[in-house]
């Protein structure tokens, strides 16, 4: 059973794993890490959501994205997270 029929997700959680998933720089494995999704249930949730035209515009942009996948990401790029933020969870950047 996928993770994403294991637990229901609120509608900010839904929210804002799609707000990250269209964001290039946010990688599948960050998805991940705060939420438990794997890159196929990203995709099934934006199938799901997304209307089919724009979920359609959103694979295109994936897989043209480098920055999406670790394995295409450049070389020592080993985090998705900002060394401003407080935590991924709150993403807030820190105030100086």
């Amino acid at each position: 059973m996928p993770i994403s029929q294991k637990t229901e997700l609120d509608d900010i959680a839904i929210d804002r794993i799609i707000e990250m998933a269209w964001e290039d720089r946010t990688p599948f494995d960050a998805i991940k890490f705060q939420f438990g999704l794997a890159e196929a249930d990203v995709k099934a949730l934006m199938k799901k959501e997304l209307k089919f035209s724009s979920y359609k515009l959103w694979r295109q942009r994936v897989e043209n994205c480098k920055t999406k996948h670790a394995a295409k990401r450049a070389e020592g790029i080993d985090r998705f997270k900002c060394k401003l933020q407080r935590a991924i969870s709150n993403n807030k950047i820190s105030k100086r």
